[in-house]
């Protein structure tokens, strides 16, 4: 990923919480073909280990599985808000912009086939994302010949992390003037990829002068 040295993220905690929370990416592997994605659920997994893994599954007839190879790196892409910057809300003349948060992660895939590997994954994912308690669906609800139908048609993998790449464009480049107006005008807008920009830059650097 093309990164100015301005605008290169290198808090390491930093971009695994925000992996950790995302959870939604673009797979990216290499077949005879060319390249292929896929936009599915990519869960981080630091399970008290030196190194965090990747865990996800696709639909067994997806034939993108078929590319992953634990000798070859595949690209996870986990895109955080986005929005555009006008030239309007500098003191001085410029061109518009786009600011963002993208968090590139390579590694080395293993493909899960077994139930007994498939179903805690996709217990872990749906736990993840049941948020109440007291209605929380549960994998062990299906009747078993429907799970077992369900796991079959589905393949897991797991990723090995071996690097991250981040690219935190937030106008790092502006002065402390135009950095704040630039803030303050998204807050103004009502869309959540301004609001999430705006509260990504109070949060993250000061300005630049």
């Amino acid at each position: 990923m093309y990164t100015p040295p301005r605008f290169r993220e290198t808090d390491e905690a930093f971009t695994l919480d925000f992996v950790a929370g995302n959870g939604f990416a673009t797979l990216v592997s290499v077949g005879e073909d060319g390249p292929v994605a896929t936009h599915v659920p990519i869960d981080l997994h630091r399970d008290g280990s030196a190194t965090p893994y990747l865990l996800g599954h696709m639909a067994r007839a997806n034939p993108q599985w078929r590319t992953l190879s634990p000798e070859r790196d595949v690209l996870a892409i986990y895109l955080g808000p986005h929005a555009y910057v006008s030239p309007r809300w500098y003191d001085h003349p410029n061109v518009p912009t786009w600011n963002y948060l993208a968090v590139h992660v390579y590694g080395r895939p293993t493909v899960l086939t077994n139930p007994d590997e498939l179903l805690p994954l996709v217990r872990g994912q749906v736990e993840k994302y049941e948020a109440d308690p007291k209605r929380r669906y549960r994998v062990e609800s299906l009747p078993p010949e429907l799970l077992e139908r369900q796991l079959r048609g589905i393949v897991g993998f797991r990723i090995a992390i071996t690097r991250i790449e981040a690219n935190a464009k937030l106008s790092q480049n502006r002065g402390e003037g135009d950095y704040e107006n630039v803030v303050a005008e998204l807050e103004k807008r009502g869309d959540s990829g301004s609001r999430g920009v705006a509260e990504l830059m109070w949060r993250k650097k000061e300005p630049k002068k």
